[in-house]
């Protein structure tokens, strides 16, 4: 089982998006059979098996092991992963360009590039995935709580400063065998969550 599978195919979205399919993905962390879904979940077994049945065709749940009772085979199935992102490939026509919308102090735009972000590496996941390897990638996660929107505007000033000074240190456009990366740095205003104090 993956940590994080990548959904790309609109075909597969579609069938995970599905409210009691999502639920047997999250009920299918550990390997369940229909019976056991049925119990679970308060819903006939036929009902279930129906949905099973999509999920695996879908490959977003695989068998695990058969066991006979009685005339009877029981299958355990087990979600592929623990969470799904689905990618804006799955969207492609609609997916979201940041060079349609190249305000970068717009909250779209920035909503844009975080799309390209999670259809890129998604792709690199997917691949990675396929040739069994790992995808070399690194990231920050922080907060900052800034005094005044002057302050504000000051630290993304010198944030751009110092991050463009990196870059020229770093990039060599002619180096051989070298490899071409994306840094992406984002900067809004903290989504609080229910539990959460509001400072």
């Amino acid at each position: 089982m993956f940590e994080i599978a990548v959904i790309e195919d609109p075909a597969v979205a579609g069938v995970s998006l599905d409210p009691t399919r999502a639920r047997l993905l999250a009920e299918l962390a550990e390997p369940g059979s229909a019976s056991s879904l049925a119990a679970k979940m308060g819903m006939p077994r036929q009902k279930i098996n129906y949905h099973l049945r999509a999920l695996e065709e879908h490959g977003l749940v695989e068998l695990v092991e058969e066991r006979r009772k009685g005339n009877m085979t029981e299958r355990l199935l087990r979600a592929t992963a623990a969470s799904y992102v689905i990618s804006p490939v799955a969207l492609s026509p609609l997916a979201p360009d940041p060079a349609r919308s190249p305000d970068r102090l717009s909250a779209r735009w920035l909503l844009a590039l975080a799309a390209k972000l999670v259809r890129d590496v998604g792709t690199l996941i997917t691949g990675a995935t396929k040739a069994g390897k790992r995808v070399a990638t690194f990231a920050l996660d922080g907060e900052v709580r800034f005094a005044s929107a002057a302050d504000r505007a000051a630290f993304v000033e010198e944030l751009t400063a110092t991050v463009a000074a990196l870059v020229s240190k770093y990039h060599d456009e002619h180096a051989p065998g070298g490899r071409d990366h994306r840094v992406v740095v984002a900067v809004h205003p903290t989504v609080k969550t229910e539990g959460t104090e509001q400072k």
